[in-house]
């Protein structure tokens, strides 16, 4: 869940936009002034800032470059009741996001605020992915003594100490990122950087800004150079991800860097060279998606050099057993919980679940396990309700599900000590959903 952050000494307008950015899904916190608003980010990672220009205690426009000295990955947004070009060029140049007008510009924050924390998500994930360490991508933490899952771990082992193009297939949750992550590391690449970009998260140009860069003066708001993620991945491996929802005019792009190592950054006429090593994934039949119209079938000859398919958590049962130890001696150590014994039962109804969400989804239901016990033991009522239902578990007469669902929300937010994003993530609904729950159900 996103984090938004307003400054703004003007109550009525502040609430009013933390109320509708808040009805968007986000998180949203408020301060009155500048003090407040650096305290705040001492003590919270934001993806935006949304500031006011005239403070009481300082100028938004001078504020901009203190935030991104405390906060380099926060993007932040000025906002002014008399706009002014000198004070919106001076912004850009302290490293604002963009410069707007209230009252009239009003219909442009919520698309601006959505760009802002897609380019904000997107540097903490290329900055998470380059601190990682080899070691914990090893194909020794793979999960999964299956039959599939080991052939699948041992094509990666041999496609590791290439430079062959990588194609990976299997539906969403199955672990594509971890294993692109492992033959990565295992390369001679490894020493260089591991940049992931999700095609599917991004809109056609800003994935395009994203990939590419851009030089300054190429576009309204460009006032300097900016590379792109072919550059940061530049010596290493470019992972890209649901590559199935790349644009058709993106993927001529994308082939002529596969084919020549050649690109353009967007405002430039001379091409930069790189070497990179490229994994795709994707939970797409691209065939089909190719005899649609909707894929190129160079681009998919030219990624699809080495193919590995990962199978779905419902293929290979035997693993099952083996993801809810691992996953909850992680919980356990996180929540500072001891977990003796599992019983058999809550074994079993893991079994018979059918996994949409794949590992993913059995990770997130461990993790809501950990949270709903209270003693030493996973015992079958350890399952959150909806889940118990699906596996027609007998739930007591004297609870309704209304009850049900409010001891569980109850339960959450005592895990999370009231933290609405965390709750609102574990539970799988919207901010906004929760926040009516917790008024239907008089929770404060």
């Amino acid at each position: 869940m996103s984090r938004i952050l307003i400054i703004d000494d003007e109550i009525q307008l502040r609430k009013l936009l933390a109320r509708i950015i808040g009805l968007e899904g986000y998180e949203v916190l408020e301060a009155e002034d500048c003090t407040h608003g650096m305290k705040m980010l001492s003590q919270y990672d934001f993806e935006v800032v949304l500031c006011d220009v005239k403070l009481p205690d300082g100028n938004g426009v001078e504020q901009v470059s203190k935030i991104k000295e405390v906060a380099p990955l926060t993007e932040v947004i000025l906002l002014t009741a008399y706009g002014n070009i000198p004070d919106g060029v001076q912004a850009i140049k302290n490293g604002a996001f963009d410069y707007i007008t209230k009252g009239d510009d009003n219909n442009k924050i919520l698309p601006l605020l959505s760009r802002a924390v897609e380019k904000s998500e997107l540097q903490k994930r290329l900055a998470r992915y380059e601190t990682k360490s080899s070691a914990e991508y090893s194909f020794d933490r793979i999960i999964g003594s299956s039959p599939a899952m080991r052939q699948a771990v041992e094509l990666a082992r041999k496609v590791s100490g290439s430079d062959t193009f990588v194609l990976l297939t299997g539906e969403t949750g199955t672990g594509k990122e971890v294993f692109a992550n492992a033959i990565h590391h295992a390369s001679s690449r490894a020493k260089e950087a591991f940049v992931a970009v999700n095609c599917s998260a991004f809109s056609k140009e800003l994935l395009e800004g994203e990939l590419f860069g851009h030089k300054a003066g190429s576009f309204t708001g460009a006032t300097k150079d900016k590379k792109g993620l072919l550059e940061e991945a530049d010596g290493g491996t470019l992972f890209l991800d649901e590559i199935g929802e790349m644009p058709m005019d993106l993927q001529a792009k994308l082939l002529r860097v596969l084919e020549n190592g050649e690109f353009l950054k967007i405002g430039e006429t001379r091409p930069k060279r790189v070497n990179l090593r490229v994994i795709a994934a994707t939970n797409r039949d691209l065939e089909k998606e190719i005899a649609q119209g909707n894929f190129r079938e160079d681009l998919y000859f030219r990624l699809s050099v080495f193919h590995i398919h990962l199978p779905a958590l419902n293929e290979r049962q035997e693993d099952i057993e083996e993801y809810i130890h691992f996953f909850i001696e992680q919980f356990s150590r996180k929540m500072g919980k001891r977990i003796d014994r599992i019983d058999k039962e809550y074994i079993t109804a893991m079994k018979q679940h059918i996994w949409h969400g794949n590992v993913r989804e059995l990770r997130n239901v461990v993790e809501r396990s950990l949270i709903m016990t209270d003693g030493n033991t996973i015992t079958i009522d350890s399952l959150t309700p909806d889940f118990r239902m699906t596996q027609k578990v007998d739930v007591s007469d004297s609870l309704a599900l209304e009850d049900i669902e409010r001891k569980h929300i109850l339960k959450v937010m005592e895990y999370t000590r009231g933290n609405k994003a965390e709750a609102a993530r574990l539970l799988e609904i919207g901010i906004a959903t929760l926040y009516r729950k917790l008024e239907n159900y008089g929770i404060k």
